[in-house]
Parts: structure tokens; sequence; C-alpha cells
């Protein structure tokens, strides 16, 4: 008698076992919905190579958490005290197809507290910035301002803070599910520093881009090239893969 109570009683665990991990399945595909993420490894000859990632928590049918980074130590940010890119915020859909993504960033490294002079700190500078992105059946774009500001002045004896104004625009056709082109419009300023007076214009680039993309989603090759305005440069090119989770 006890070997049969023994038996069923290991049968109504194992089918008790079973059946959470069939209820908690649902859960699991919901709660994996509510989450996306893209990375992308980006080069041009400004930035050199730098790593970048992007994701958003599902908050409910409105609003997404958002989080993203740039580890642009991977290219000239090396020298910059190993300079790093972290931030959050939030974002919406304004409209059918157009989203709104506020967000501010935290800097480590020394760009902007020390003018790229000495070791990297964390808290080099915050990065508030706003992305407006377009995305419909035969139409792409994005419009995104950022604002890089020094948290403390560390600068040496005759050294200067950083600040700058950084900003771009493109706009593009869906040819089809796998190919799109379009145009291209970016601009980085030096607003000035705490020894400058003068803002400068470090770059400013315009051109076209043609992008293959996974029609089933998951990977894109984009290629952005054409004029650059800054004197001194005749062209500018960036090459950028990423992969969406």
């Amino acid at each position: 008698m006890v070997n049969k109570f023994a038996i069923l009683a290991k049968i109504g665990l194992i089918a008790s076992v079973c059946y959470l991990i069939t209820a908690l399945q649902p859960l699991h595909a919901q709660e994996e919905d509510r989450f996306s993420m893209d990375v992308q490894l980006i080069s041009d000859q400004f930035w050199g190579f730098y790593p970048y990632f992007i994701g958003s928590y599902s908050l409910n049918n409105k609003l997404d958490f958002t989080f993203y980074g740039v580890m642009w130590s991977a290219g000239e940010g090396g020298a910059w005290g190993n300079w790093t890119e972290f931030g959050v915020g939030l974002s919406f859909e304004a409209a059918k197809g157009i989203y709104i993504t506020p967000q501010i960033g935290l800097l480590g490294g020394s760009l902007l507290s020390k003018g790229a002079d000495g070791v990297g700190i964390l808290g080099d500078g915050i990065a508030p910035n706003l992305a407006i992105t377009l995305k419909k059946k035969k139409t792409e774009g994005e419009a995104t301002i950022w604002y890089y500001a020094p948290l403390r002045n560390e600068a040496p004896v005759g050294g200067t803070t950083l600040n700058y104004l950084h900003y771009l625009a493109y706009y593009g056709f869906k040819a089809s599910e796998f190919f799109s082109f379009g145009a291209h419009y970016e601009k980085l300023i030096n607003t000035g520093g705490s020894n400058i007076t003068a803002p400068s214009t470090e770059l400013e680039w315009l051109g076209p881009y043609i992008q293959f993309k996974n029609p089933k989603g998951g990977a894109f090759v984009r290629f952005t090239f054409g004029k650059d305005f800054y004197e001194g440069n005749e062209s500018f090119y960036r090459l950028a893969t990423g992969f969406s989770f």
C-alpha cells in the first residue's frame, strides 16, 4: 500500500511540475515579447570603430523603458580616457509610425571634463538626447540631437573643458523588404568650454546611404558616404552592421 501511495505521489508531483511548466510558458513568451535590443558595429573616419547598443522593455502598450550604450573607447575615444557612454530614457509612439525617445547619458572618460588631457573619470559629463524615429511601410527616417556637457572642471592649467552639440537626420525609401536608400545629414559643433569662447564646427556631412536588411528581421548592413564640408576634408564614409534580438 505504501508503495502504491509513493508511486501515486510521484505521478502527482510530475504532473504538477508539467502543469506549472506549461502554464509558465505563455508568461515567459510574453516577457520575451516585451524586451528588444539592437547591437551595432560602426566605423567611420572621425570616431573610428565603436560598438553601440540600444534596448527597450515595454512598460505598457503606450510606453517603453529604454537603455543604450556607446563604447567610444574602441576607436578615437580610447585616447579620451577610455570614453564610454551609458544612458536610459523612455519611448512612446506620438503618431502612427512616429516614435519619440528622450534619454540622458552618463559619460566616463576625460574628453569633456579635462579636454582629453589626463586619465578617465566616472562622471566626465552628461549627454541629454532626443530621437524622433519614422517607421512606415514605405519610408524610414530619424532625427536625433545630443548635447554633451562636462559635469565638472578637471582641466589642467592652460587646458579646457569641452562642450559639444551633435545632431543628424536621415530619410529614406524602402524599395523592398531587403533594400532601402536615402539621404543623410550630420553635424558636430564644439560649442565652447572653460577656456573656449567661440564655437567651431568639427564635422558636417551630407550624402546618400544604402541599406540591406534581412526581410525576416535580425541583421542589416548600411553604408553612408558623401561630402564633408569641414575645411581640409573632402569626403566621409560610415559602415555599420547590426543585429536585433
